[in-house]
């Protein structure tokens, strides 16, 4: 997507005009702000590995995201969850199946291999995550179930297909049919983790508990998942229910200056 901007630039020549005519050329498409926002913060990225790691150059110019980007909330139902498991060819559905009950990202799912996996432990240790950082996963029923399914499929790796370890983006040709099949619209392999993540919340896990679970490092990255429960409000919403008095001071009206001296007209 990058290449018809980029491609015969050296690294020292990507500018601050160069970045522009990436954002005028894709929002002449009729892309978003979030689908520009994700190009810039390739560039972005990759300029800070060429000058801080790799040392190829000096500088790089300031790239800052656009505004007005809207926050994504796509997550799915249980019905709607179970529509597509069933809409999926048995390799992908195994993915699906796990990526709900444990909220791993594609890269670490495809990637786990049976040497970090104890089910007698009911535990996973994943050490391909997005942040660097390995991490323990604990396995609920529904996980455990998902890999003794695969037990003997492969020596090595957990999930896999035809026989070999998935190297390939998840979101595939099989992904974009099951998506299909199940009648669902605007969903990616990584909503399932937002449907985890959603679905812990409204059922009372808390966001600590949640940060924890899902390996994100601040508390910031949760709290976005908030909206999905209730429980700490409960009391706060009853204490002015009719049944219980309302609760409320009833407190004499006080007249103003003006109204006060008609009356004593």
């Amino acid at each position: 997507m990058l290449d018809p901007y980029l491609g015969t630039l050296t690294l020292n020549q990507i500018n601050g005009d160069v970045v522009w005519s990436v954002v005028q050329g894709e929002l002449r498409k009729g892309n978003k702000p979030a689908t520009v926002n994700r190009y810039l913060a390739l560039i972005r990225s990759l300029l800070r590995m060429a000058r801080d790691e790799w040392q190829w150059i000096d500088s790089i110019p300031k790239i800052r995201l656009l505004p007005g980007e809207v926050e994504r909330d796509r997550w799915l139902t249980r019905e709607e969850a179970e529509r597509l498991i069933q809409a999926c060819p048995p390799h992908l559905a195994a993915l699906v199946k796990f990526a709900l009950a444990t909220g791993c990202r594609a890269r670490e799912i495809t990637g786990l291999e049976w040497g970090r996996v104890d089910l007698a432990r009911r535990t996973a240790w994943l050490n391909q995550t997005k942040n660097g950082t390995p991490r323990g996963v604990p396995l609920n029923s529904d996980a455990v179930a998902v890999l003794e399914g695969e037990v003997g499929k492969h020596a090595q790796y957990c999930f896999t297909f035809r026989g070999k370890p998935i190297t390939w983006q998840v979101s595939s040709t099989a992904w974009v049919k099951a998506v299909a099949a199940a009648g669902l619209t605007d969903i990616r392999f990584h909503d399932l983790r937002h449907t985890w993540a959603s679905w812990h919340r409204q059922a009372g896990t808390s966001c600590d508990e949640l940060k924890d679970l899902g390996g994100w490092k601040s508390r910031q990255m949760v709290d976005r998942y908030a909206k999905f429960a209730t429980e700490n409000l409960a009391v706060a919403a009853s204490r002015i229910e009719q049944a219980v008095g309302g609760n409320v001071v009833q407190f004499v009206t006080f007249s103003s200056r003006s109204e006060i001296k008609k009356a004593c007209a």
